[in-house]
């Protein structure tokens, strides 16, 4: 126990004293229904004084990997001290593991996260509760705790090293990516932002008060940073600041204007009634996203209302209901909270037709203002039918006319 473990596993140097020792997880394709198609990383931090932290683990089946990329550096078993500021195994479930490998001074979380890793891991060790505030003295190196309840668990806190301005953000800021790059000016731009806006979209949307609360205590405590080092993703230290302003906008929610259709199809008469409601809304102005279930998932339709102004839902009727994509998507939205859309429903139908309220239902409770009464065209839509559509389509878009 303790002895370094020789890999090809390396550590990469961020500073003079702080080292990137996690993982990257190549083949991640799914987090709790959100789609990944770039993998990701599970980041953690060895700093150095002193006495040595680390700040958060791995994924339990990459425990080896951080275990090999910290012996790269030194021994495991010179780590005085381990900082969880998050308890979800994603970053906590190598714990268990690394505290045999390292045996640790002491582990460090906020109040709530030393109740949540108990209730996960039933250890025979006890954890150290740290307040808002509080500081930790490595000699040479200061570690200050910052705590950030529902950013995005009741025991997410991010920790600051103020002699680096360097900011261990945790889930802020990051985003689902796997690369073998570890600093955001190492990547294309607009891959930053797609990921950055899709990663907010499906896991912070919901807790869009608390991000805007937490970005204002991190202005009003006026700490200077010239690096963000979050828990997925990659390193921002040429313009953290960029990454800090993307997260002010979409936490204001300023809608744009622009509107997402999306519909699954039996037949194709709902999919012809999407499409003219498209052409309605682009009649009007709007910038249209037009989004078959079959060929979207729903991680990206979460992507595409992040900046939306509305949302408008077609199903047909199959067993008195909305067809199961659709019911899968409007649960899945419901959770995520999107705010200031207005919308609609349609669909096609042949004898009962109960999907199109269904829709209506499920979206007044996600608080989405319907812009006029569902529109409802019996088996296959004819010209009259669609130009309805196209009214419908015209009618939503003159509602967000005047969004930038």
């Amino acid at each position: 126990m303790g002895a370094r473990v020789e890999s090809a596993f390396g550590a990469v140097k961020l500073t003079d004293r702080v080292y990137w020792v996690g993982a990257i997880d190549w083949a991640l394709r799914d987090f709790h229904g959100y789609a990944t198609q770039r993998g990701t990383t599970y980041n953690a931090y060895l700093v150095l004084g002193d006495k040595v932290a680390l700040i958060d683990t791995v994924k339990g089946p990459f425990a080896k990997e951080l275990l090999a990329r910290i012996s790269s550096v030194i021994e495991p078993a010179r780590i005085d001290y381990i900082i969880s500021n998050h308890a979800e195994v994603d970053h906590s479930g190598a714990l268990p593991e690394v505290i045999a490998a390292v045996r640790p001074e002491k582990v460090f979380a906020s109040t709530e996260g030393v109740r949540a890793l108990a209730d996960h891991f039933h250890l025979d060790r006890e954890f150290v509760a740290v307040k808002d505030g509080e500081t930790l003295s490595l000699g040479g190196a200061t570690l200050q705790f910052i705590a950030t309840p529902m950013l995005h668990w009741p025991d997410s806190m991010m920790t600051y090293f103020p002699e680096q301005r360097l900011l261990f953000s945790n889930d802020a800021f990051g985003m689902h990516l796997a690369s073998s790059k570890r600093y955001a000016d190492e990547i294309e731009h607009w891959v930053l932002e797609y990921e950055a806006a899709k990663y907010y979209a499906n896991i912070l949307l919901p807790l869009s008060p608390v991000v805007a609360k937490g970005l204002e205590k991190v202005k009003r405590l006026g700490i200077a940073i010239d690096m963000i080092a979050p828990s997925h993703g990659p390193i921002w230290r040429e313009d953290p600041g960029e990454i800090v302003g993307w997260y002010a906008g979409w936490a204001a929610g300023a809608p744009k204007k622009k509107a997402v259709v999306a519909y699954d199809t039996m037949w194709q008469s709902t999919a012809a009634m999407a499409q003219a409601i498209g052409d309605g809304l682009s009649e009007a102005g709007a910038v249209v996203k037009v989004l078959p279930l079959r060929a979207s998932d729903r991680s990206e339709l979460a992507l595409e209302l992040l900046d939306a102004g509305a949302l408008l839902v077609g199903s047909p009727t199959l067993n008195n209901a909305a067809l199961p994509t659709v019911v899968d998507l409007l649960s899945y939205l419901k959770g995520l909270k999107p705010r200031k859309l207005v919308g609609a429903a349609f669909g096609s139908y042949g004898w009962s037709g109960e999907a199109v309220g269904q829709i209506e239902e499920a979206l007044r409770g996600m608080s989405v203002e319907l812009a006029a009464e569902g529109l409802k065209v019996r088996y296959v839509p004819d010209g009259q039918a669609l130009s309805g559509c196209r009214a419908l389509g015209r009618q939503v878009g003159g509602r967000i006319a005047g969004q930038a």
